[in-house]
């Protein structure tokens, strides 16, 4: 099929879901599976958070959180499938929660998910950024000014901040100015991920200076710095896991500037976890099989264990810089695929009303064919939030744990009402189908994220400190408080939700409010799948 064909298709698609193309269909199916890909990143996703289970429990909570993680995470990745398969619009699992709820409650769901994917969005981006930022500091200082003196320990908190402030402005800057050069990035990015990964498997185990542990330590050991009991511990542990995959669904948001997204993102989402389980495994084991000791890398004032770990197992500050190399690059082109999902999903939202100033933000930029002010938006609320690293260090803390949060909450909202209402007139029909299977992965995804919502708001260590409290759950409720009280004073009133076209039934409650063609009739639509 040309691609012109492809492009009209997919935008006869979007108009009959009730909206008019804005952006350009740009992606093939290999650069959205790219994409996929360099949105979790997940060799520098895993290396920025090696602590977690290290703290948590060792290396059987790194090796086997990592497989469990990934089962579930698959399982969430072909729920989310199904229906991207019946509903590919930028607007992601927040079209999708208010296409597949019941009409009483449609509303007041989408608006739920839609804060909950716009806020998981900028905060995952944000601690992305502030990762890299960390990450970065910590690569420097595998070079000494002194023995056990980093070249760079020295530095003030404002330093930090002033570091992720040139990151942050980095990676927008990259993604508003360079759109259309993107889908080349993120393709060169498939190619250091690979060279990186290869070379680092190969040094570490072949070199590995201090020896090797045996199979049996690196899949069995368990021992749980934490304080808590050791199921419980194991389980705060799966924030490492559970962090670099959490990038998931983003790619939804890029619905509409991909030529064929009905077929191309669904698989581009399912077959990246499995491409991301290899590349975890293959970063991870090497490096548990060479770790030093665990309380001295548990208790490292930079919170990153990795170069450490690196610089251990080479004996060369130089040959550990020169591996880290690529995932620092890594982490700025994950960065920059994230500003780009974040505004995305930001401006789909503002476009049906659900932000404050919407008409602000749902206008794109026609010269450089992106939302620019949505974009700006997520930018200045990430330079915000990074503030708080002045009042703690552990800020990073709840930047990741927050985005994990969200996230995981806005794409089990689809997935919720779809399971409980409406799966089977609404994924009958779909292009990405599993049937019986589809149904157990809606079960595992959504006993997921009652385990993770609660869990990732829980200090990493049970006796808790200001540099050990665990600013997740305060960010969540402040976020979620704000997007309460705007419904409360706006929303209740005001807030229509997307367009009732290509929908089954509108909201019989709400049967004045105008619909996006500009009549207050309300469209009734068969059920049906619509035409691909």
């Amino acid at each position: 099929m040309e691609h012109g064909t492809d492009k009209s298709s997919a935008d006869a698609v979007l108009e009959h879901l009730g909206y008019t193309p804005e952006l350009s269909r740009n992606r093939s199916v290999l650069q959205v599976a790219f994409m996929c890909f360099i949105l979790s990143s997940v060799p520098y996703g895993l290396a920025t958070t090696f602590f977690y289970p290290l703290a948590a429990g060792g290396p059987s909570n790194i090796v086997w959180g990592w497989i469990i993680v990934s089962a579930v995470i698959l399982c969430v990745a072909i729920s989310l499938a199904e229906i991207t398969s019946v509903y590919p619009t930028a607007g992601g699992v927040y079209y999708q929660t208010f296409a597949l709820s019941p009409p009483w409650c449609r509303r007041a769901a989408a608006w739920i998910c839609g804060w909950s994917y716009v806020l998981g969005n900028i905060t995952i981006t944000l601690a992305v950024n502030f990762g890299t930022t960390l990450f970065f500091v910590a690569c420097l200082n595998v070079f000494e000014s002194a023995p056990g003196v980093g070249i760079v320990d020295d530095l003030q908190t404002y330093h930090i901040y002033l570091i992720f402030l040139a990151i942050t402005l980095l990676t927008h800057a990259i993604s508003s100015l360079g759109n259309k050069w993107l889908p080349i990035l993120e393709t060169s990015a498939i190619f250091l991920t690979l060279i990186g990964l290869i070379a680092l498997i190969v040094t570490v185990l072949v070199v590995a200076k201090h020896g090797r542990h045996s199979a049996k330590w690196v899949f069995t050991d368990f021992e749980s710095q934490a304080g808590w009991p050791a199921g419980w511990s194991f389980c705060i542990g799966l924030l490492q896991a559970a962090y670099a995959t959490s990038a998931t669904g983003m790619i939804i948001s890029m619905c509409e500037e991909v030529r064929e997204p009905a077929i191309q993102v669904p698989k581009a989402m399912v077959w990246t976890i499995l491409l991301n389980f290899v590349a975890g495994l293959g970063f991870l084991l090497p490096l548990t099989f060479v770790l030093p000791d665990i309380t001295m890398l548990v208790n490292l004032a930079s919170g990153q264990p990795t170069p450490v770990i690196l610089k251990d197992a080479l004996g060369s500050s130089t040959g550990a810089f020169l591996l880290l190399l690529p995932l620092l690059i890594l982490g700025i082109i994950c960065g920059v695929g994230c500003v780009t999902a974040a505004s995305r999903c930001t401006w789909a939202f503002a476009r049906d009303g659900g932000i404050p100033g919407s008409k602000w933000w749902k206008t794109v930029n026609t010269k450089l064919d992106i939302p620019l002010n949505a974009m700006m938006l997520g930018m200045t609320t990430e330079i915000a939030l990074g503030a708080i690293y002045f009042g703690s260090t552990a800020a990073f803390n709840a930047f990741s744990g927050v985005g994990v949060i969200f996230l995981t909450l806005s794409y089990a909202c689809p997935i919720a009402v779809s399971f409980f209402f409406r799966r089977r007139a609404d994924i009958a029909n779909a292009r990405f189908n599993l049937g019986v299977i589809g149904s157990i992965c809606n079960v595992v995804a959504l006993a997921w994220s009652l385990l993770a919502i609660p869990l990732f708001c829980m200090p990493t260590y049970k006796v808790v400190t200001l540099e050990t409290m665990n600013y997740a759950c305060v960010v969540f409720v402040g976020f979620t408080a704000i997007a309460a009280l705007w419904y409360l004073v706006w929303g209740y009133r005001n807030y229509a939700g997307p367009p009732k076209e290509g929908i089954d039934g509108v909201d019989a409650d709400f049967p004045n409010l105008p619909s996006k063609t500009g009549s207050s009739e309300p469209v009734v639509k068969d059920q049906e799948t619509p035409s691909l």
